[in-house]
């Protein structure tokens, strides 16, 4: 896909998700710089970069919007595929749709507690008829070392 559409945070430039590196609590790092896992991204590679939301943080949990997407219609559903890591004991990792009528969050999909540490797969297909954003939260429920949420590789497909 194009670089438009596709976020694999190599550099701060994503259109979709505008100011990503401003977010407070997740982290643009790679498995190099000492902060625990993953030691790479899903690639394997360790000196790619991914996004990481780290116990070590003051803030144990955080969000990450995109931009406003155009409401879907039949022969465009909007398909979200992004690669995610949640540590086994205490992370979780949602994805929320936010309709522009609608002050809350509605919860779409998340996974907590992944029995082994390993970089997963997932695509969500987002149907709405009015102008929407997509919100991608971590949390971290403890203070151990090794306790993380990382994603990587979120690409947008054109219905979005």
């Amino acid at each position: 896909g194009s670089s438009w559409n596709n976020c694999d945070f190599e550099t701060n430039l994503c259109k979709v998700l505008p100011e990503f590196n401003l977010q407070p609590g997740w982290i643009r790092r790679n498995g190099q710089c000492g902060m625990g896992p993953p030691y790479s991204d899903h690639n394997g590679n360790e000196s790619a970069y991914f996004l990481s939301l780290s116990s070590e943080m003051q803030s144990s949990s955080a969000a990450l919007r995109t931009n406003v997407f155009l409401p879907t219609d039949e022969e465009h559903l909007c398909q979200v595929t992004f690669h995610y890591w949640v540590s086994q004991m205490s992370g979780t990792l949602m994805v929320g749709l936010q309709k522009h009528s609608e002050d809350t969050v509605t919860n779409i999909w998340q996974v907590s507690g992944e029995l082994r540490n390993q970089w997963n797969v997932n695509t969500i297909t987002i149907n709405s008829t009015e102008k929407y954003e997509v919100i991608f939260s971590g949390m971290v429920e403890t203070q151990r070392q090794g306790d993380s949420v990382a994603i990587d590789d979120i690409t947008f497909s054109e219905g979005c």
